[in-house]
């Protein structure tokens, strides 16, 4: 019978975790080779990832790479995945955190009514067509080991509408692309963990709410309220756990599924 704690040990397995130089995607690559893993992060600047890379390694004692990747460009994916393949022999773990809202362009606006298609083409490109890409990438690498799992970043912008009421103090509204595209990737994930099973490959999703990162209080106050733990999530703290679980063996019997991360939120009322 498993130890609990072999479960969630990651020695010997290759994480390679993209947008993994900041927030969630840092903690995550943090959890992971706190938990024995070693790999490599991507950022879109080789800068940002090597700094990232060196602090965890520093921190851990495992050893993390850094390494420049576009997620929109197939060349550029493929040469950091051979780049990790080249160094470690495998990847076990895929964390596809690429996405983001993308930076907003002059004129922009998230207004159902006001919203261009170059806005929307951009979020699309950025969080449904890259993730896709970085899996596509990955997979070859898994199937050939017949083992692996890999974990979608989604969002529970994806699961609900969201009440606009909560945007004060001039914030900027989530736009409803970005709810679609978060959608996508949920749908993404199923049918590539229905796809991948064969070859012993696990496919799941984490969602997580909203954490806090020095928005003005009224949102923050707002949306708190919102959740049944009557807070936002906190940074180096609250997704750990989930993408450790999702990246072990602890999760062996687990795949298609989306994990929520969100203080309550997506069920209080």
């Amino acid at each position: 019978m498993a130890n609990i704690w072999d479960l969630f040990d990651l020695k010997g397995k290759v994480f390679f975790v993209a947008g993994g130089a900041r927030d969630l995607g840092k903690d995550m690559a943090e959890a992971l080779a706190e938990a024995h893993g070693d790999g490599m992060i991507t950022s879109r600047t080789s800068e940002s990832a090597q700094t990232t890379a060196a602090s965890l390694s520093s921190s851990t004692g495992q050893t993390v790479l850094g390494h420049a990747m576009d997620a929109t460009d197939e060349a550029s994916i493929a040469a950091a995945v051979d780049a990790c393949v080249s160094k470690f022999g495998r990847i076990d773990v895929l964390i596809n955190n690429v996405g983001g809202g993308g930076k907003s362009s002059p004129g922009e606006s998230t207004k159902f009514e006001e919203r261009r298609l170059a806005d929307w083409d951009r979020i699309v490109q950025t969080n449904l067509t890259a993730p896709w890409l970085v899996a596509k990438a990955v997979a070859p690498i898994m199937q050939k080991q017949n083992s692996g799992s890999i974990v979608c970043i989604a969002s529970i912008a994806g699961m609900i509408g969201r009440d606009r009421r909560v945007y004060k103090d001039g914030m900027m509204a989530q736009a409803f692309d970005y709810a679609a595209v978060k959608g996508g990737v949920i749908g993404l994930m199923r049918d590539m963990a229905a796809y991948l099973g064969d070859n012993q490959i696990r496919v799941n999703a984490i969602s997580p709410g909203g954490f806090e990162r020095g928005q003005p209080q009224g949102f923050i106050d707002a949306y708190a309220d919102k959740t049944i733990l009557k807070r936002m999530g906190t940074d180096g703290l609250d997704l750990k756990g989930a993408a450790v679980f999702l990246a072990s063996d602890a999760s062996g019997y687990v795949t298609g599924h989306n994990l929520v991360v969100d203080g309550g939120f997506t069920v209080y009322q």
